[in-house]
C-alpha cells in the first residue's frame, strides 16, 4: 500500500460517520474531574470506552495507581511490533471541565454531539476527547491499510488534566521505562487560525495563588465604622493594581523575562493573532508594549485575576467587609521559576506598602514553562510530513499559549515533544458551545495519518 492510499482511508472513515461515531462514544461519559462525584465516569473511561477502542488496534492496556493518594489513576498502553523500531509516546486526557448545562444555546446537550453544519457541538469534542480520537483513529486507519504502523507505540491517558494533572509528574518519575520513547507527538489547544496547521513544542507555564487581605473576623455597619476601618477590597484592589497597570503591562520585577531572542521573533513573525469571522476581537493596547501580538501571547508572561470575592454583590449589605480574596495566576515563559516568582511578588508588595495583603498557595496544580528549538529534528520532520499531506506548510509556535503538563516529557522523560492541535481559537474550550470544526478534524485525521505513515515508512533508521 502507499502513504496516499492510507490517507484515502482515513478520509473514509472521517466521511463514512465511523469517526463520529466513535466520538460520540466519548462524550456521553460525563468525564468532569472538578467534581468528585463523576469518579467512577472517570475510571469507566478508561477501563471501558477507550480499552474497547484500544483492543481492536492491538494494544495491551493496564490501569497504574496515582503516586498521589487523591489522584485518578493512569492508562498506559503499548502496540510492540519491533524492538529495532522507533517508539512513539501519544497523550490524551479524557477528563473536561463542567458541563455548564443550563448556559448552552439552543438547549444543546454537551454530553451528545450535535451537528449543526460544520460545527460539532459537545463537551469534550476538541477538550481533548476529539484530540486524542483523532491519533487513535490515525492508528486505526494505518492498521487497516498497511497491515502495521512499523514503529512501536505507547498511550497515556490522563484523567485529571482539567485540574492540574495531580500525581503526573511522579508517576512519569517512577515509571520511565513504561513510558520511554523517541518523541512525544500528542494533541491539544487550538491551531493559531482555523485554516492553517500548527505544531507547538512546549507550553508557558503556570502558576496560580491567592492574594488575600483579611483584616477582621466579621463585617461592620458602613456608616458606623467608615472612615476608620480599613477596606479589605479596596486594599486588595490597590495591591493589585501595583502588580500590573491599567493596560496590563506587568510592573513586578523578576515578572518581566527576557525579550525575545531573535530566532524567537522569527519564529513568530508569520503568526496573526485573530483576524477571522469567528476569533474574538484582541486589544491591541494591552499588553506589554513594543511587542507583537504573537510575542505578547507566546514569548511574554501575563497576570490574570481569575476570581474574586467579598461579599454578596447580588444582595449587598450596607458593612465593611472583614476580608477579600482574589484568585491569581501568572502564565510564564522559559526562564521564569515559579518559586522565585512568588518572592519577586512579596518583595514587591511589601515595598509597596501591602505587607497586609497575604499572598497564599490555592488548589491548583502549578506547571513548568518549555520550549524546544523550532528547528529541532522532529519538529522538521513533522511539519515536512503536515506539509507533504496538507500542501500548506504548518504554524511553528515555540511554545502554546496556554499551559500543559508537558515538562513530563520533554525535562522528566527527556525526549523531544511537537503537538499537533485539531482545534481553533473560537471553540468554546472551557466554555458553554465548546464545538470542533469538522474540515480541521477531517485534515487533523489525514495529519496523523501522514505524520505516522511517515514514521513507520520514511523516518531514517540508524
Amino acid at each position: 500500500m502507499s502513504r496516499q492510499s492510507s490517507i484515502e482511508a482515513a478520509t473514509d472513515f472521517f466521511e463514512s460517520g465511523h469517526f463520529l461515531s466513535g466520538l460520540r462514544d466519548l462524550v456521553a461519559i460525563r468525564t468532569e474531574s472538578q467534581d468528585p462525584q463523576f469518579r467512577n465516569c472517570l475510571e469507566h473511561y478508561m477501563s471501558s470506552v477507550i480499552a474497547d477502542k484500544l483492543r481492536p488496534l492491538g494494544f495491551d492496556w493496564q490501569i497504574y495507581d496515582n503516586p498521589d493518594p487523591d489522584g485518578v489513576p493512569f492508562l498506559v498502553a503499548e502496540r510492540f511490533e519491533d524492538r529495532g523500531l522507533p517508539t512513539v509516546l501519544i497523550y490524551g486526557h479524557g477528563d473536561v471541565v463542567p458541563g455548564m448545562e443550563d448556559q448552552w444555546s439552543n438547549d444543546l446537550d454537551p454530553w451528545k454531539v450535535t451537528v449543526v453544519g460544520e460545527k460539532w457541538y459537545g463537551r469534550g469534542t476538541v477538550d481533548n476527547k476529539g484530540q486524542h480520537w483523532t491519533a487513535l483513529s490515525a492508528i486505526h486507519c494505518l492498521i487497516a491499510d498497511e497491515g502495521g504502523l512499523g514503529f512501536n507505540t505507547r498511550f497515556l491517558l490522563d484523567m485529571s488534566e482539567e485540574i492540574g494533572s495531580p500525581g503526573m509528574h511522579a508517576f512519569c518519575r517512577q515509571n520511565r521505562h513504561v513510558l520511554n520513547a523517541d518523541v512525544l507527538i500528542a494533541s491539544d489547544g487550538p491551531r493559531l487560525q482555523a485554516d492553517r496547521p500548527t505544531i507547538y513544542m512546549g507550553a508557558r507555564g503556570n502558576l496560580n495563588f491567592n492574594l488575600r487581605a483579611r483584616f477582621r473576623n466579621r463585617n461592620f455597619h458602613s456608616g458606623n465604622w467608615g472612615g476608620v476601618l480599613k477596606d479589605p477590597v479596596i486594599r486588595l484592589s490597590h495591591a493589585i493594581a501595583s502588580i500590573a497597570d491599567s493596560n496590563g503591562r506587568l510592573l513586578v520585577e523578576g515578572w518581566r523575562p527576557e525579550p525575545p531572542s531573535p530566532a524567537i521573533k522569527e519564529a513568530l513573525a508569520d503568526c496573526p493573532i485573530g483576524g477571522s469571522d469567528d476569533d474574538t476581537s484582541v486589544d491591541r493596547d494591552w499588553g506589554e508594549p513594543g511587542l507583537t501580538l504573537a510575542e505578547r501571547l507566546y514569548a511574554w508572561n501575563s497576570f490574570a485575576v481569575v476570581a474574586i470575592s467579598s461579599g454578596d454583590s447580588d444582595n449587598p449589605v450596607n458593612a465593611i467587609q472583614g476580608e477579600a480574596i482574589a484568585a491569581c495566576q501568572l502564565r510564564f515563559v522559559v526562564g521564569i521559576e515559579p518559586k522565585s516568582a512568588l518572592e519577586d511578588l512579596r518583595r514587591h508588595l511589601d515595598a509597596a506598602g501591602f505587607e497586609d495583603i497575604a499572598i497564599e498557595p490555592n488548589h491548583a496544580v502549578d506547571l513548568a514553562a518549555t520550549r524546544q528549538d523550532p528547528d529541532h529534528p522532529w519538529v522538521e520532520f513533522v511539519a515536512n510530513s503536515i506539509e507533504d499531506t496538507t500542501g500548506r506548510p504548518p504554524v511553528r509556535l515555540p511554545n502554546l499559549a496556554a499551559s500543559l503538563p508537558n515538562d513530563c516529557f520533554s525535562d522528566i522523560l527527556g525526549m523531544p515533544t511537537v503537538w499537533i492541535p485539531h482545534s481553533y481559537p473560537e471553540c468554546g474550550q472551557h466554555a458553554p458551545d465548546e464545538h470542533a470544526l469538522a474540515p480541521i478534524l477531517k485534515e487533523g485525521l489525514q495529519i496523523m495519518t501522514g505524520v505516522f505513515w511517515d514514521i513507520g515508512n520514511a523516518l531514517p533508521r540508524p
